[in-house]
């Protein structure tokens, strides 16, 4: 008895110690990620611990630690980058994309800045094994819509070119000016690479852009690979941000339609704490998005994996 006991405390002692990455990489995830938007104070470290505490599967990384620029976050470069990736996969979360600042509807000096900040992102997915870079589209001044919308395909050419030969994928995201599905099919169209596609934000089409989630997705579906999604209610001359499920925004009918049209991509929480510090802390907004769009994939018939 006492060498079966001491066997068993032995084991268990063993258990408890190992890392919880390696004990985590079993757990089945539905496809479910939060952006690093919504978490502006949190370390690396965090960020991790939580993502795989609430079951996400994925991580948009949009800023870490304060820090927008991702190429300059220590855990992301030199020899931390190794360590980096193990951890991930130990726990079996997936980085679905980075998020860059980078918008092709500038000029000059400007213009210059965000093609650098995309090829710079674009290099470190490529570093980091993870297929799409998030940029924008963004404005349309008033008088030179066409000169506009040339300007912004080229732009997107220029960043789709530089990162085929790397295996990654450009996403225009439905943000801004470009919440219409028609102008955004006409970016895509014109760019026409296969390194080109659409992160559709359901909450931007449907409030700024008044189209409901079946027609945004018949216009674009073939090209969505990732979606942001988020609630909000009318307040004064704007919107505030809420807790999923509790505002105007129809997100269990864009889930609905994601699924049934067989989406293969993350479900994604873009908490936008970082520009709107008001709205609910991530410890709160971060499992009640779990909650409610696990049961909302449920509903739809989507399986873990």
């Amino acid at each position: 008895m006492r060498t079966n006991r001491r066997t068993f405390m032995s084991t268990l002692a063993a258990s408890l110690a190992a890392p919880s990455l390696l004990r985590a990489r079993k757990t089945e995830r539905y496809p479910i990620a939060f952006s690093t938007l919504g978490c502006p104070a949190w370390s690396w470290k965090t960020i991790l611990e939580q993502a795989d505490r609430l079951g996400y599967a994925a991580v948009e990384l949009r800023g870490v630690a304060q820090e927008m620029d991702l190429t300059k976050v220590p855990e992301f470069s030199g020899s931390r980058l190794a360590a980096t990736k193990k951890d991930l996969s130990a726990l079996g979360i997936v980085i679905s994309d980075l998020g860059a600042s980078a918008v092709m509807h500038e000029t000059g000096a400007a213009r210059e800045k965000a093609l650098d900040e995309g090829r710079r992102f674009i290099d470190l997915a490529h570093a980091m094994g993870v297929k799409y870079v998030r940029m924008f589209g963004d404005k349309i001044p008033p008088g030179d819509r066409e000169a506009v919308i040339a300007r912004v395909i080229a732009g997107f050419q220029e960043m789709a070119a530089h990162a085929k030969p790397a295996g990654v994928t450009v996403l225009m995201e439905s943000h801004g000016d470009f919440t219409s599905s028609t102008d955004i099919e006409a970016v895509r169209s014109g760019v026409a690479s296969d390194a080109f596609a659409v992160l559709w934000d359901a909450h931007h089409t449907f409030v700024d852009g008044h189209e409901p989630p079946a027609q945004t997705y018949a216009a674009l579906g073939r090209w969505i690979r990732h979606t942001h999604l988020k609630d909000s209610t009318p307040s004064g001359t704007g919107r505030r941000y809420v807790l999923t499920g509790t505002g105007e925004v129809p997100v269990k009918s864009q889930v609905q339609v994601l699924a049934s049209a067989g989406y293969k991509g993350y479900y994604c929480f873009e908490w936008e704490k970082k520009w709107h510090p008001e709205i609910e802390e991530p410890e709160v907004a971060f499992p009640h998005f779990a909650r409610t769009i696990t049961q909302y994939l449920k509903d739809a018939g989507v399986k873990p994996s």
